[in-house]
């Protein structure tokens, strides 16, 4: 690191470092002569050694690997972007995407969901489990609510029911853009080699031929916006424009959202979330 990125990086350690309440960790916080952590005691944290620990604040311990970074990160109590600040002072790139398993989403994020009553919309995961949908997803794609837990999720839907299959305009079209798109967010939330990825690709291998086929082509696509029609059992074809967003700070989740394509399509959409309110 070039000397004031190594300012900068020392600077933003000890800020952190002295937000730090003592009592929060079973330390005793009286008679010290500055708020915060000790450095001693960040470092023990991290699992490094103390006089490392202050040069970085210093400015002159060099660039910490990944791995002393992320000790660092933890011992703070960083969130997931004062980590990935803490990268980009360091080394001036962001962190690897690190996969992790999602049970659920804050209730802001469910909030921002159901202000879109007309528009279905979901929350997925890289390996595209479903974790949040508002009423218009529900009536018009899947009622998650009504499935196992281990069932929501895009991929065992299309390759295994019959009904999501009949929702489709053009199913094998659909199935081969699902499958390179699943390819490359596996990819690029860095769970393309986790147990979680390799077991699901295995089940749908066993269970479907197709996918194993579609597996087996190696397609990468990119999965930011398009169109989609669907099949509704009462309303006829329906067209939606779909658009795919990144949710800030959770880069393991991507929002999909369907937007009535007309003003027809928008009434029956509106008919048919009201229908089932």
């Amino acid at each position: 690191m070039a000397g004031t990125a190594l300012n900068q990086f020392g600077l933003y350690l000890r800020d952190r470092r002295t937000r730090l309440d003592p009592a929060s960790f079973g330390l005793a916080g009286g008679r010290r002569r500055t708020p915060g952590l000790r450095r001693e005691e960040v470092a023990a944290r991290a699992n490094i050694s103390p006089t490392w620990y202050t040069w970085l604040e210093q400015g002159r311990g060099g660039a910490p690997s990944a791995d002393v970074l992320d000790r660092i990160a933890k011992g703070l109590m960083l969130t997931e972007p004062e980590r990935e600040h803490l990268y980009m002072l360091s080394r001036g790139h962001p962190p690897e995407v690190r996969y992790q398993a999602i049970e659920g989403v804050t209730p802001r994020l469910q909030r921002v969901l159901d202000g879109m009553p007309f528009s279905p919309a979901i929350i997925k995961t890289a390996m595209w489990d479903v974790v949040a949908w508002n009423k218009a997803a529900a009536a018009l794609l899947t009622d998650y609510s009504k499935l196992p837990r281990e069932q929501r999720n895009i991929l065992r839907l299309m390759f295994s029911s019959a009904r999501v299959r009949a929702k489709q305009h053009d199913w094998e079209s659909v199935a081969r853009f699902v499958v390179g798109a699943f390819r490359a967010d596996v990819a690029r939330a860095g769970a393309s080699g986790s147990a979680d990825a390799s077991a699901l690709i295995d089940e749908l291998c066993r269970a479907s031929p197709e996918f194993k086929t579609l597996w087996q082509d190696n397609d990468v696509v990119a999965h930011g916006e398009g169109l989609k029609c669907i099949r509704h059992p009462d309303a006829g074809s329906l067209d939606f424009e779909f658009s795919s967003f990144a949710v800030e700070g959770r880069p393991e989740l991507g929002m999909i959202v369907y937007s009535p394509a007309s003003s027809k399509d928008a009434e029956c959409v509106r008919r048919l979330v009201e229908a089932e309110a």
